[in-house]
């Protein structure tokens, strides 16, 4: 399947966990990739890995002005850009007064600042191609968890964020959607799985019984972004194993 093969793909946070399974998924289905990560060095061991034609650029997408870098690059290169993933994000577990404020504006700089700058820079060159924005929000976006303030406001604000603009972009034939995954086994997740009593009690509210893999999130994110997709926009979609289909209740005897 090469659903992708004239279209150019730009995806930020890619040289991890879900923006790699992204990157990976639509080299698979043909795409022309530009890939965007703090990490250079594991960006371009990536591009080795998966041949065809990509452009790396190291990118903190908490600076305005490297996102419109970034989308410069890869208008430059390949004439345009037909499909936005943003990707990157960093973590934050405690109270809100707890730790330095600094904390706090690094996940709202980079968790959702970053959605906007890279939104802004390419919105004009996906008008052109009538392309597609898929943002990584979470079901943090969604609903509140526990000692996680910082990050689930940053998503919430993405996931409001992609309604919003869904509705000011479909007159211009743009459609911007996310999806909104629950536990996934990553780099930033890694130290979960260290904790066998946090990773049962996960398991044991996610209906489908496990945590998800990059993997099962890109081919979602593919989905969005293709054609199969046309008449969808503005939509968040749980990728969770079922668990906001849940009341919260324990299971009944």
């Amino acid at each position: 399947m090469a659903r992708f093969s004239d279209m150019v793909v730009v995806i930020t946070g890619a040289a991890s966990g879900i923006g790699e399974g992204a990157a990976r998924r639509f080299a698979e289905e043909g795409a022309t990739l530009v890939l965007a990560d703090i990490d250079k060095a594991a960006l371009d061991k990536l591009a080795g890995e998966l041949g065809g034609i990509v452009e790396t650029r190291e990118t903190d997408v908490s600076d305005r002005e490297a996102c419109e870098a970034l989308v410069k690059a890869g208008v430059d290169r390949f004439g345009r850009i037909d499909v936005l993933v943003n990707d990157a994000g960093v973590d934050h577990l405690g109270l809100v007064d707890e730790g330095d404020f600094d904390e706090f504006t690094k996940v709202i700089e980079t968790d959702l600042y970053g959605v906007v700058h890279m939104s802004r820079a390419a919105i004009t060159h996906l008008r052109q191609s009538k392309g597609c924005i898929v943002n990584i929000s979470s079901v943090s976006g969604l609903g509140g968890d526990w000692n996680h303030s910082f990050y689930c406001a940053a998503k919430g604000a993405v996931t409001n964020f992609t309604r919003a603009l869904a509705m000011d972009e479909a007159k211009h034939g743009v459609r911007v959607n996310a999806v909104n995954p629950s536990l996934t086994y990553t780099a930033l997740t890694a130290g979960m799985k260290e904790q066998p009593e946090l990773i049962a009690k996960f398991e044991e509210r996610i209906p489908m019984g496990r945590g998800a893999e990059p993997a099962d999130i890109s081919g979602a994110i593919a989905f969005l972004a293709s054609e199969d997709a046309h008449f969808v926009t503005g939509v968040n979609l749980p990728v969770d194993g079922g668990l906001s289909a849940s009341n919260g209740q324990p299971p009944l005897s």
